[in-house]
């Protein structure tokens, strides 16, 4: 049956958002047609920023690099759940995602809500709001995750977890202009403030990285592309990751494809 490939990956280069105070993507030509009679370029880059892979290294010591991740795992049946009613700071439970879509043992899962919008060049760019306001899990997706045997899972934002259980919500840029204050004030107006302890505890600092790779749970950030597209959402379809061959590599960038019988 004929199918219809999609590309859900953000476009990268020195522009795009990079994760805070992490090396941001450089890129130069140190050879010119002209002059050398090739074009040649040299890239400089922290492996988190763009659409990439996290490897269970990134987290654990010991843990599995981008190529020892079996390629079996890169490639399959799937789901992308649209999430997109999501607002600022908004948080998601397993339960949102099992009321929109069948998501299976061993499935790959995109989660879909609009924050890649944001991005760099998204059509409606706000890199604070990309970075520092985007909708998160609670913690429970974790256990979730691990029932459901799911080995990749991925999300349009910049990271996994909710802003308040990163170093957004808790301290980044301490000293300098304190988002990490304005972060918290917004989930104390929308939460209460009497609540912050109880969605976000100290133990689920990080959790979809701390608890998911040591099991070999691992996940996309910064999805983009066409992964909005109407077609696409709550249904079963062929979902693909491909970073490339990094020996040794705690991350990678990827390019996430999405496949359609048409």
């Amino acid at each position: 049956m004929p199918q219809k490939i999609y590309d859900l990956s953000q476009d990268l280069d020195a522009d795009a958002s990079f994760w805070p105070f992490y090396p941001p993507f450089e890129v130069k030509y140190f050879k010119r047609k002209a002059e050398h009679g090739v074009n040649a370029q040299l890239i400089t880059s922290s492996n988190h920023m763009g659409t990439h892979l996290d490897a269970p290294k990134h987290f654990v010591t010991k843990g599995k690099t981008i190529d020892q991740i079996p390629i079996e795992w890169l490639w399959g049946p799937g789901v992308i759940v649209d999430l997109s009613y999501l607002d600022e700071l908004d948080m998601f439970y397993p339960e949102d995602i099992e009321k929109r879509v069948e998501v299976r043992e061993g499935d790959i899962l995109f989660i879909h809500t609009g924050w890649h919008k944001y991005a760099y060049y998204g059509p409606d760019a706000d890199e604070e709001k990309y970075l520092h306001r985007h909708p998160g899990p609670h913690y429970s997706i974790c256990e979730w995750l691990l029932d459901k045997k799911i080995k990749i899972w991925g999300v349009d934002m910049v990271s996994t977890d909710h802003p308040m259980n990163l170093p957004i919500g808790r301290f980044l840029g301490r000293g300098g202009l304190e988002h990490w204050q304005k972060v918290r004030a917004q989930c104390e107006a929308k939460f209460g403030a009497d609540q912050i302890d109880v969605l976000f505890p100290d133990a689920a600092y990080q959790l979809t990285h701390n608890a998911l790779f040591p099991h070999d749970c691992i996940h996309v950030e910064n999805i983009g592309g066409q992964i909005g597209a109407p077609e696409l959402q709550n249904k079963r379809l062929t979902l693909g990751v491909f970073p490339w061959k990094f020996k040794g590599g705690e991350a990678a960038f990827c390019r996430c494809v999405a496949w359609l019988d048409e």
